[in-house]
C-alpha cells in the first residue's frame, strides 16, 4: 500500500511527465537548439548512422531531459535515463551499456557528479564504442575487451566547468539553455493548463508566467498550485485576480522570488553589509547547501541582476536592494567594481 508521501511524489511525476513535449514541433523555447539538434538528427537518419554524442548545459528545470526524449523520440530509438551519482561502480555502467541496442541513447543528469573512475572506463566507450573489464585481482588479473552497440549519450549538467577536459572534449554538440521569455512561458503555461483542462484566462496566464523565474519547471509547478487554490475556493477558471491571491499566499512575487532567495539577498546585506559574502558563509549563516544556493537560487538572482559575482565573493546590486525595499549605504556601488 502506498504511503501518502510515495503517492504525492509518483503524482508529481506523472504530472511532469503528461506536460512533456514528445516532438519538436511540441517544445516551446529554444529555438536556435531545436534548429541544429532537427539537422543533427536528420542527417544521422539519412545516413542511417546513430547521433553524435550531446551535451546539454543550464540552470535546472530549463528542459534538458525533455530535449533528451525529444532527441529519442525523433531517432526513433529507446532511451535509458540515470545520474552521475547513480553509477556508483564500474559495474554499474557496464549493466547500462550492455543493454543498450544499436542507436539507443543513454541520458546522464548531473554527469558532472561521475567519479574519474567511472569517467575513464567512459572515454573508450564513447569513442570505440568498446568496454574494458578487468577480471579478477593482483598479478592474476586480466583484462577482456566488449563491444557495445552504437550508443548515444547525451550528458546533463548544470556546472559545465565541473567536467573534466577529456570528458568534455568527447562530445560532438554541445548547447546552453537559456532562460525563457515571458512569452514563451506563457505558451507553455497554455498548453499546460489545456492538457490538464484548467480553466485559465489570459490575465491568469500572464500573472502565473511573471512568477515563474524564466523556467518552464517552476510555471509548472506553480500551475498546480494556484489550481490548487482555485478549486478549494471553488472557482472554475484562474483569473489574474485569483493567480495573486495564491502566488500572495504561498509568498511568490511578481518576479518569482521565494521565501528562499529574499532570506539569502537579506542575509547578505544585514550579516554581511551587502557583500561581498562567500557562499560558505551564505550558506552557513542561512541554512542552505552551497549546490542548493549555486544551482537553484543563484542563477535567478544573477538574472535578475539582484547579485553580483565579484572576486571577493557575492555582493548585492542596487537593483536588489531596490526590489527589498530596503536603503543601500552611499559607498556599497564601490564593492561591485
Amino acid at each position: 500500500m502506498l504511503t501518502t508521501a510515495t503517492s504525492d511524489i509518483l503524482d508529481e511525476k506523472n504530472f511532469d511527465n503528461t506536460l512533456r513535449p514528445q516532438y519538436f514541433a511540441e517544445y516551446v523555447g529554444q529555438e536556435k537548439i531545436k534548429r541544429h539538434l532537427d539537422i543533427f538528427i536528420q542527417a544521422a537518419k539519412k545516413r542511417e548512422e546513430s547521433i553524435d554524442h550531446i551535451l546539454l548545459y543550464g540552470p535546472a528545470g530549463l528542459g534538458k531531459t525533455t530535449l533528451a526524449h525529444i532527441i529519442a523520440k525523433e531517432m526513433g530509438v529507446n532511451i535509458k535515463i540515470t545520474s552521475g551519482p547513480a553509477i556508483e561502480k564500474v559495474g554499474d555502467l557496464g549493466s547500462i551499456l550492455t543493454n543498450l541496442d544499436d542507436g539507443d541513447v543513454l541520458f546522464i543528469d548531473e554527469i558532472h557528479r561521475l567519479n574519474k573512475m567511472i569517467e575513464e572506463v567512459l572515454y573508450p566507450a564513447m569513442e570505440d564504442y568498446k568496454l574494458d573489464i578487468i577480471i579478477g585481482k593482483g598479478p592474476a588479473a586480466r583484462t577482456i575487451q566488449l563491444d557495445l552497440p552504437h550508443f548515444t549519450l547525451i550528458g546533463a549538467t548544470t556546472r559545465l566547468g565541473s567536467l573534466s577536459n577529456p570528458l568534455r572534449n568527447r562530445f560532438g554538440s554541445t548547447h546552453r539553455l537559456e532562460f525563457y521569455t515571458p512569452e514563451e512561458i506563457e505558451k507553455i503555461v497554455r498548453r499546460s493548463s489545456s492538457i490538464l483542462s484548467i480553466g485559465l484566462d489570459e490575465e491568469g496566464a500572464k500573472e502565473i508566467a511573471q512568477s515563474s523565474r524564466q523556467t518552464p519547471r517552476v510555471a509548472n509547478r506553480i500551475l498546480k498550485r494556484v489550481r490548487d487554490y482555485a478549486q478549494t475556493k471553488d472557482f472554475p477558471t484562474i483569473t489574474g485576480d485569483i493567480a495573486r491571491e495564491a502566488l500572495h499566499l504561498y509568498e511568490i512575487d511578481h518576479l518569482g522570488l521565494e521565501p528562499t532567495d529574499r532570506h539569502i539577498l537579506e542575509t547578505i546585506i544585514r550579516k554581511f553589509k551587502g557583500g561581498p559574502a562567500g557562499l560558505q558563509a551564505i550558506s552557513s549563516v542561512t541554512g542552505e547547501e552551497i549546490q542548493t544556493i549555486e544551482d537553484v537560487v543563484e542563477p535567478y538572482l544573477l538574472q535578475l541582476g539582484f547579485l553580483a559575482r565579484t572576486p571577493r565573493g557575492r555582493v548585492v546590486t542596487p537593483e536588489g536592494y531596490k526590489h527589498l525595499d530596503i536603503h543601500m549605504p552611499a559607498d556599497h556601488q564601490d564593492k561591485l567594481l
